[in-house]
């Protein structure tokens, strides 16, 4: 997969908050991002995070022939891996340009200037001697993978314990880390790259370049020293023609940031020592934050619970004692009660939205009124209003009511209903109330009822 080239606006953007003195990170142009290194439980294992940018160290020792040449002399081997996990654009299984010059620089780094004694790697001259290899996994990528991979290699180095061996005659025993404690390699100097990135041939400096400032700028210029200001090696790429005082600056600023550098890895080796001497908790997961999500711990907070019975005491003798209250039924209609506090009934009054309905007259209810006397020429548009205007005033023998094809004649009750089948009550002028079962009557069936008894009438005006 091809990285995502920036776009036109994001490098002017880029350009031009560097030409202001300004960095996405809020850094100033000779910081350093924040340096973290934590230690695994076993020996030469270690993560530096440089920002978001992280490097995991491994170191691994074995017995070997030497050298030809070098008979008494250990090896020592370097190998930087880039893969996908770190960013999509590394290919894996393919060694590419910046991967070979990475670890062409570390090898020069490390290696050609002698930090490490090779000589005390030897075992028997000429037949046994320590082959130390470095493996180094880039495990995010976020910008100067160069500085953070010769932290990580150098801090790996020191932390790292060889197996104790004897030669006696021509055997040598190989003791367990049980049988003998491990021997740590003898280290002159700690060797620290600083990386340079240089903007529009030169004109600004920034130091510890990030993703998107390796992308825009026109050179890098990488310095390794010590913290007794040694130039190990000095690498310049882009193109760029450099003068003699830049140089010289960038030299100058190189020495303080390996003097920093240097004094935080001694303070973690040594942090990491005595913990271990202790038989405190060590590795990856103890150097975790307790607040992220991973963490499965939480410190305890200690709790008094000596006094807690005379703090109740206390807090209720103090409360104050309830109301002896005792509630009475509230006797609304014979055969109903309620206790407490309420509010009043809002069943026999109709929705908005039933009133719209009954106005389109798209409902099905049945609406009986006993005798109610009205004018046929005079329309009603609210049949719940008319019913209860009619149970307000009375109830007449005969009437029409509009709306209904037939008159309402007789004892009629009064019947609103809803449903299909439902228990209602029906109120009479004279009579108790009583529960009966109803049945709504569509329009069509009170048409068909209308309709039977005038033909029976008929006949027997005809008998008559």
């Amino acid at each position: 997969m091809k990285e995502t080239p920036l776009s036109n606006c994001e490098r002017r953007f880029l350009l031009r908050a560097i030409e202001e003195k300004k960095r996405l990170d809020g850094r100033q142009t000779y910081d350093y991002r924040n340096i973290k290194i934590s230690f695994g439980t076993d020996y030469g294992c270690c993560i530096v995070e440089l920002g978001k940018t992280r490097v995991l160290g491994q170191v691994s020792c074995e017995l070997v022939s030497p050298k030809l040449n070098r008979a008494t002399e250990g090896i020592l081997f370097f190998n930087l891996e880039l893969s996908q996990m770190a960013a999509p654009a590394f290919e894996p299984g393919r060694q590419s340009d910046l991967l070979v010059k990475l670890n062409r620089l570390l090898e020069r780094c490390l290696r050609n200037s002698k930090c490490i004694d090779t000589e005390s790697l030897c075992v028997v001259a000429g037949e046994k001697v320590w082959q130390i290899r470095v493996d180094l996994h880039l495990l995010n990528h976020d910008g100067n993978i160069i500085d953070a991979a010769s932290i990580a290699a150098i801090v790996a180095l020191c932390h790292f314990r060889r197996p104790d061996v004897s030669v006696q005659g021509d055997e040598v025993t190989l003791y367990t880390l049980e049988e003998r404690d491990p021997v740590p390699l003898s280290i002159h100097h700690m060797p620290i790259c600083v990386s340079f990135a240089f903007f529009q041939q030169g004109t600004y400096l920034l130091v510890d370049p990030s993703e998107r400032e390796e992308r825009v700028m026109d050179g890098l210029l990488v310095i390794a020293m010590n913290k007794h200001r040694e130039i190990c090696t000095i690498q310049s790429s882009g193109g760029i023609m450099l003068l003699k005082d830049q140089v010289l600056r960038c030299s100058k600023i190189a020495g303080v940031k390996v003097m920093e550098i240097t004094e935080l890895i001694q303070k973690a080796l040594e942090n990491d020592q005595k913990v271990r001497k202790e038989g405190g908790k060590f590795g990856f997961a103890e150097s975790m934050a307790n607040q992220r999500i991973t963490a499965f711990k939480m410190e305890k907070a200690p709790i008094d619970t000596s006094d807690v019975e005379e703090k109740a005491e206390e807090i209720i003798s103090e409360a104050e004692p309830p109301s002896e209250v005792v509630s009475q039924p509230v006797l609304w209609t014979p055969g109903t009660a309620q206790i407490g506090e309420g509010i009043e009934n809002s069943w026999g009054h109709l929705e908005d939205s039933e009133k719209e309905d009954e106005d389109e007259g798209g409902s099905d209810e049945a609406v009986i009124l006993d005798g109610v006397k009205m004018d046929p020429g005079v329309e009603v548009s609210n049949i719940g209003s008319q019913a209860r205007r009619a149970l307000s005033v009375g109830f007449p023998r005969q009437g029409y009511c509009s709306g209904l094809p037939f008159p309402l004649s007789g004892n009629a009750p009064i019947v609103l209903s809803d449903s299909e089948e439902e228990e209602m009550i029906i109120l009479e002028p004279d009579k108790n109330p009583k529960k009966i079962r109803t049945q709504t009557i569509s329009a069509t069936q009170v048409k068909a009822a209308s309709k039977r008894p005038v033909k029976k009438r008929k006949k027997k005006r005809a008998a008559n």
